[in-house]
């Protein structure tokens, strides 16, 4: 049996501990305070060390496990749920880089080299997932390169490390929608209680009706509230997540694909092979041929 563990109260976060440094570097756990639904003004390079569960990147939903890395521009909502046995923790779970702007921009202006990066914090602004798993493990070098030291020779390794990632050519541009569409603090509390709620429950029948009534919202001002943080509407995030759960299956067991369509939540064949085929553009058997493909291709170097 798997749990989902929310944490409540969160918020747009404030990263108060840059304390002059340019960039911030982090570790930790699974579960943490730290994992909700927030934004903050912070690139965010994210790397998954331990743990599968799901992302949500903007209006992106996938799936996430170790070696995972993702980038996330200012202000773009995001979160990592572990899915995890009860009573399962772990001690570091993610590592990540937040740095500003300010910092990118100031530094352009003396070193011109640093111009190279535009079209990598570009991307950024709708989340980029890094595919290429020989340019993860070398980021996860960097990652600890960064872990282990201070000063100049920190910021030289968090340069290459961005370096390395724009050259990347194996990378997927995630949310269809940008930070601006998004962020909005007021609402984000009463959003993170309604993933949280969906997460645990969207697997069985789920109505708009009671996700409102559990927020204690009226169910028209919950779909506008919903709509505009996430930017999905409530059955269409419902259904992502759905076939999110679905790939996920389908890629890592050899259940029936009638089995995974009842397992993911879907209620009919007909309805799971529309929904996926609409988001994914291929069949769910087709899926599972290209999951085999790509591993495959992998394996190879």
């Amino acid at each position: 049996m798997t749990r989902t563990v929310r944490v409540p109260d969160p918020s747009f976060e404030l990263m108060d501990d840059h304390e002059g440094h340019s960039l911030i570097y982090r570790q930790h756990g699974f579960p943490s305070p730290l994992v909700r639904w927030h934004f903050h003004k912070e690139y965010e390079l994210h790397l998954i060390v331990a743990s599968s569960g799901k992302v949500f990147i903007g209006d992106y939903i996938g799936n996430f496990s170790p070696d995972s890395l993702f980038l996330t521009g200012p202000n773009l909502p995001h979160n990592w749920i572990s899915q995890v046995e009860e009573g399962e923790h772990f001690a570091t779970r993610d590592m990540l880089v937040n740095f500003t702007d300010e910092v990118l921009d100031r530094g352009t202006a003396v070193f011109s080299e640093l111009k190279g990066l535009a079209p990598l914090l570009e991307h950024a602004q709708f989340g980029i997932e890094f595919r290429d798993p020989r340019c993860i493990r070398e980021a996860r070098g960097l990652l600890q390169k960064i872990a282990d030291s201070q000063g100049i020779a920190r910021l030289g390794h968090f340069f290459i490390l961005l370096e390395l990632l724009a050259a990347s050519e194996d990378y997927q541009l995630l949310s269809g929608s940008v930070a601006a569409q998004l962020a909005d603090e007021h609402h984000v509390e009463r959003i993170n209680r309604a993933v949280d709620y969906i997460f645990q429950r969207y697997a069985q029948e789920l109505s708009q009706e009671e996700v409102a009534h559990y927020l204690g919202m009226t169910p028209t001002y919950f779909s506008r509230v919903f709509k505009q943080a996430t930017g999905r509407g409530f059955v269409e995030f419902v259904n992502r997540l759905r076939v999110s759960k679905s790939c996920e299956l389908l890629s890592k067991s050899d259940m029936p694909v009638t089995e995974i369509c009842f397992e993911s939540g879907f209620s009919n064949i007909s309805n799971f092979n529309r929904r996926f085929l609409q988001l994914k553009g291929v069949t769910p058997s087709d899926y599972r041929k290209l999951v085999v493909q790509r591993l495959t291709e992998q394996n190879l170097y």
